[in-house]
């Protein structure tokens, strides 16, 4: 009998995260995807579609490479999770991109999230007793991108992504192999050029990205298949230019899971999980999630998560950073404020960042310090 409680908790936990009583919360395959894995997005409210380019563009909006600086950029980023539980649960993050010309670029990066170690105790008939046995469950995600500027102002980027995901546990009744599949994502990015303003400079941004848009994961032999956390991101940001020391940069950003609302279609008062949810196609489902949810185009709005973040950058050496983000309580209730902080000597750059919890559902990152380094290389491009 094999005691594996812990491992069925932090699956629940990541896939239900926040589920209530008498609410629509929309759950997805692979959720580690929507967790912010750089410190610099994840101290302004985790919030990407707009901010200046960086080596982790590729989970915001990966045409925002072909605007970069550098010509090389290499990051590594580390993120606890639950680690008011335990010590060993993280999302491990690894970027790269290189630009090829001043018009284009490309990226890859590797993201991983480790459960940890599970230990579990099964019974053993040749040796008559109780053998221990550990399990390292995980998730992983590879992408490659490819970002040109159409016009001096605008880039498009197409990225395509390898999923996996190695959560089951093996006995001899269970297939515990991983289940797999794969998505892309259509990302656009605006940058104007420098606005001369009464006291200061300006420069307007904005993005979207449509990511992870695929076909459904399998877990289990009955054919019940899991949807992808596809997602319509949305921002505009305004950059305040005093002077070339001093930078302020405002972001906001709107997000929504282009993935089907549970209903109870048949009137007993359960979410017909079986007979509708997972029969639809992820293609088919990505249309009717702007308009299947049971209340209406008031529910629609609930499920639409905004968030908004600040940046202050000195001298391209120090930066300050805050943010906000909001879901309605009938859809998640994650509602928290961010912090963080960065700092860069010559070629390499560190980025820490900090939530704080503003709902009555506790977060995961909660009391989280996430870190990030980054090494810009190369020539610069102007």
């Amino acid at each position: 009998m094999k005691l594996n409680y812990l491992l069925l908790s932090l699956i629940i936990f990541s896939n239900l995260l926040h589920a209530q009583e008498d609410s629509r919360v929309i759950t997805t395959a692979v959720p580690f995807l929507s967790i912010a894995a750089d410190a610099r997005s994840g101290g302004m409210g985790e919030l990407g579609a707009t901010t200046s380019p960086d080596v982790f563009s590729q989970q915001w909006n990966p045409a925002k490479y072909a605007f970069a600086k550098r010509e090389i950029g290499i990051g590594l980023s580390y993120t606890p999770y639950l680690s008011q539980l335990v010590n060993d649960i993280a999302l491990l993050d690894a970027a790269f991109y290189k630009k090829i010309n001043e018009r284009s670029a490309w990226a890859a990066t590797i993201r991983y999230f480790s459960l940890g170690d599970i230990e579990f105790i099964t019974e053993d008939e040749a040796l008559q007793g109780l053998t221990p046995i550990i399990e390292r469950p995980n998730e992983l995600a590879i992408d490659l991108s490819y970002s040109l500027k159409l016009s001096e102002n605008f880039s498009m980027a197409v990225a395509g992504r390898f999923l996996r995901s190695d959560l089951k546990i093996p006995d001899e009744f269970v297939d515990a192999s991983a289940a797999s599949s794969f998505a892309v994502d259509i990302a656009g990015y605006f940058q104007s050029n420098e606005i001369a303003y009464n006291s200061f400079n300006g420069r307007w941004k904005g993005g979207f990205n449509v990511s992870n848009i695929g076909p459904k994961i399998k877990y289990d032999d009955e054919g019940r298949e899991s949807y992808l956390p596809t997602n319509l991101k949305l921002g505009g940001g305004f950059d305040f230019i005093f002077d070339p020391m001093n930078i302020l940069s405002l972001n906001l950003e709107f997000n929504k899971l282009l993935v089907p609302t549970p209903s109870d279609s048949n009137g007993d008062g359960e979410i017909d999980y079986e007979d509708d949810y997972y029969n639809e196609s992820f293609f088919t489902g990505m249309f009717s999630s702007f308009g299947d949810a049971p209340d209406g185009f008031s529910e629609e709005l609930k499920e639409i998560t905004w968030a908004m973040g600040a940046e202050y950058v000195y001298n391209e050496a120090f930066a300050i950073r805050t943010g906000y983000f909001h879901e309605n309580q009938e859809k998640g209730f994650r509602q928290f404020f961010t912090l963080g902080a960065g700092f860069t000597f010559k070629a390499t750059s560190i980025d820490l960042s900090y939530l704080f919890s503003t709902s009555k559902v506790r977060n995961p990152l909660e009391n989280t310090l996430r870190f990030s380094i980054t090494f810009n290389l190369g020539d610069e491009y102007y």
